[in-house]
């Protein structure tokens, strides 16, 4: 019998599996209906309601300077002194019409061009998340109940066994992942078409919202691979569920607070989530509004620094080295029983 195949079935047939998989999927239905819900189709009579509603804004802002100026005259009249008010009350005066834009007051629509690469990035940390949990509980449940130990002794060689589950679970998550994530674009393609639009699209946008979502892919199959070796070092899934949240609680949260009382430039280069948006994304572009770089005309433009997705492919490539390779050593070195 297939060691991978039977690994593969025993991951399917997990309960905690099933669940965690269904969550999931329940999450990503309820974000897909909430945008649904959420948005509308932009037509006649919403720019025609867009357009009254800025009327009405204009007017407002008309009678409130008519009273302001009335007031600072009356006030000018008598005497007091109003320091608030112009010398001239006659430049008490309301915005033109054209200042106040229609497009403020049009109810929220979805752009499938502008937004639909931000929609890839819950959808990767959800399947980010379900990956790191099911690959944890998957070896950390083999650990708890001595089913390992069991195992070796039909199969004795301790990498091989470890691998081969690691394999299934990681074939296991692409199989739902790309499924999931095909979903996600038809999902949000049919949002945009009946709520919102679809202009504008182009090969090269498909091309680069097709990388995002395999981008998204790789950083399951990434978060999959750590829970999984860290509940392989800790031979619990717990070792590795309380390691996220250490790194996320203490060591994310406390370390942004420390290094933001510290004023340490750029803080958020040390936190893991702006790798992973950067990973996302590209790039992602940090501001120090405490550094000045003076331009040409006078103005102070805060100093800059670009995280890039190179960066958070070297960060993640030694986190799985780093991870996954102690926990080969570990189940090389240590006592099974």
């Amino acid at each position: 019998m297939s060691l991978f195949r039977t690994e593969l079935r025993r991951l399917a047939k997990r309960r905690f599996t099933r669940w965690m998989t269904a969550g999931g999927l329940l999450v990503l239905v309820l974000v897909a209906v909430g945008m649904f819900l959420s948005n509308q189709k932009i037509g006649p009579d919403q720019l025609a309601e867009a357009r009254r509603a800025a009327d009405q804004q204009h007017q407002e802002q008309v009678r409130w300077a008519e009273q302001e100026r009335a007031n600072c005259e009356r006030a000018k009249a008598a005497g007091e002194n109003v320091d608030y008010y112009p010398a001239d009350c006659a430049e008490i005066t309301p915005p033109p019409r054209e200042s106040i834009e229609e497009q403020w007051f049009l109810p929220s629509t979805f752009d499938f061009r502008k937004s639909f690469g931000e929609m890839l990035i819950p959808l990767a940390g959800i399947l980010g998340m379900v990956g790191f949990v099911v690959g944890a509980s998957f070896v950390g449940a083999e650990w708890n109940t001595g089913g390992m130990m069991n195992l070796l002794l039909w199969r004795p060689k301790r990498l091989t066994v470890l691998l081969t589950k690691l394999g299934a679970l990681l074939t296991g998550l692409l199989a739902l992942a790309l499924p999931a994530t095909a979903a996600w674009f038809g999902s949000m393609w049919l949002v945009a078409n009946l709520r919102g639009t679809t202009e504008g699209m182009t090969s090269g946008t498909w091309q680069s919202f097709l990388i995002g979502g395999l981008r998204g892919i790789v950083l399951a199959l990434v978060a999959a691979t750590v829970g999984f070796a860290l509940a392989s070092l800790g031979r619990h899934t717990a070792m590795a569920l309380g390691g996220a949240i250490a790194v996320m609680v203490v060591g994310q949260i406390g370390l942004g607070i420390l290094l933001s009382m510290a004023q340490v430039r750029f803080p958020e280069a040390w936190l893991l989530p702006t790798y992973a948006i950067a990973w996302m994304t590209k790039k992602v572009t940090l501001q120090d509004w405490q550094a000045c770089n003076a331009t040409y005309t006078g103005e102070c433009e805060p100093a800059t620094l670009d995280i890039t997705w190179q960066h958070s492919s070297v960060l993640f490539t030694v986190g799985i080295v780093l991870f996954l390779g102690a926990a080969l050593w570990t189940m090389r070195r240590r006592d099974i029983t």
